[in-house]
C-alpha cells in the first residue's frame, strides 16, 4: 500500500542529517526536476523581495527565504518528521509504537512542490515552495512536474490511496489511486466538503492505516481498517471515497 500525502507550509526547522543529497531520494529519475527547483529557489534567495513576490510571502516571513537560500547546506530530517501542521498533527508520529512507525515510514509517500515524491524516510532540509507557485525561472509547477511525475505515480505497482489536497494533486495525476475527500453529515442526508477540518481528518485516516497490521490491498479492505479506528468510509464511485465526519467536523474520533 501506498498512502500518498500532501506535504505542509511548516516545517520542523533543524535536523541531525546530512545536506541534500538527491541521488539518496527515492525515486531518481525525478532527480532532474528536483535540481532544477532547488537551483531556482537557492538563486532566487538573492533577491528577498522577489523571493516574497514569487512564494506568496509577506515581509514578516522573510526567514522562509533564508531556509531556501540554504537548501544545498542545512541539515536534513525525515520528511515525515519535517512537515508538521494540521495534518500531520492528527497523524502524530511520535505517539506511534516502532512496529508503527516503520509502518508509517514504509506506507507514507509524500508529494511536495521541491521535491516530488518522496519517501516519508527520505531525508530533506526546511524549504518553502507551495503547489500553487509559479517561480520566475520555471513557471508553473504542475507544468513541469506533470511530464516527469505522472509515470511515476502511474507506475506504482502497489494499492495507492490518495490523502493529497487540490495544488498537490493537480502537480499530476494518479491515474490508479482510490481518492478520498472529506465530507459532513448533518443528519439529513445532505452532505458538503469540509474545508478547514478537512486535513485533521485525512491524517486521522492516514494514522490508522499505520496504525493497522492488516495492510489493504483492496477498497474494501480500506473501508475495513478505517471503520475499525472509528472512521466511515463511504463508495462514492470505482475510484473515489467519502470520509464521512456526522456532526461537527471538528470533533475528532480517538485514535
Amino acid at each position: 500500500m501506498l498512502v500518498l500525502l500532501p506535504p505542509s507550509e511548516t516545517k520542523a526547522t533543524g535536523g541531525s542529517g546530512a545536506p541534500l543529497d538527491l541521488d539518496a531520494l527515492s525515486h531518481r529519475e525525478l532527480n532532474p526536476v528536483r535540481d532544477k527547483l532547488v537551483t531556482a529557489l537557492v538563486d532566487l534567495a538573492a533577491d528577498v523581495p522577489a523571493s516574497l513576490a514569487a512564494l506568496g510571502l509577506s515581509e514578516r516571513q522573510a526567514g522562509e527565504v533564508g531556509r531556501n537560500a540554504e537548501l544545498r547546506a542545512s541539515a536534513t530530517t525525515p520528511a515525515l518528521r519535517r512537515y508538521t501542521g494540521v495534518l500531520y498533527d492528527a497523524l502524530d508520529v511520535p505517539s506511534l509504537t516502532k512496529a508503527e512507525r516503520d509502518r508509517a515510514f514504509a506506507r507514507i509517500g509524500v508529494v511536495s512542490a521541491l521535491f516530488g515524491l518522496v519517501g516519508a524516510g527520505d531525508a530533506i532540509p526546511a524549504y518553502r515552495l507551495s503547489g500553487g507557485s509559479a517561480l520566475p525561472a520555471t513557471g508553473p509547477l504542475g507544468a513541469l512536474w506533470r511530464p516527469a511525475l505522472t509515470p511515476v505515480l502511474a507506475e506504482a505497482d502497489e494499492f495507492v490511496v490518495d490523502l493529497r489536497s487540490g495544488p498537490y494533486a493537480s502537480l499530476a495525476k494518479a491515474p490508479a489511486a482510490v481518492v478520498v475527500r472529506v465530507v459532513s453529515d448533518d443528519g439529513s442526508g445532505r452532505r458538503r466538503a469540509v474545508s478547514h477540518f478537512n486535513k485533521a481528518h485525512k491524517g486521522l485516516l492516514a494514522r490508522a492505516l499505520v496504525r493497522s497490521r492488516t495492510e489493504p490491498s483492496t477498497v474494501a479492505g480500506l473501508v475495513k481498517v478505517a471503520a475499525s479506528a472509528g472512521l466511515t468510509l463511504e463508495e462514492t464511485g470505482a475510484k473515489t471515497l467519502d470520509l464521512v465526519i456526522t456532526g461537527n467536523p471538528a470533533d475528532k474520533p480517538a485514535a
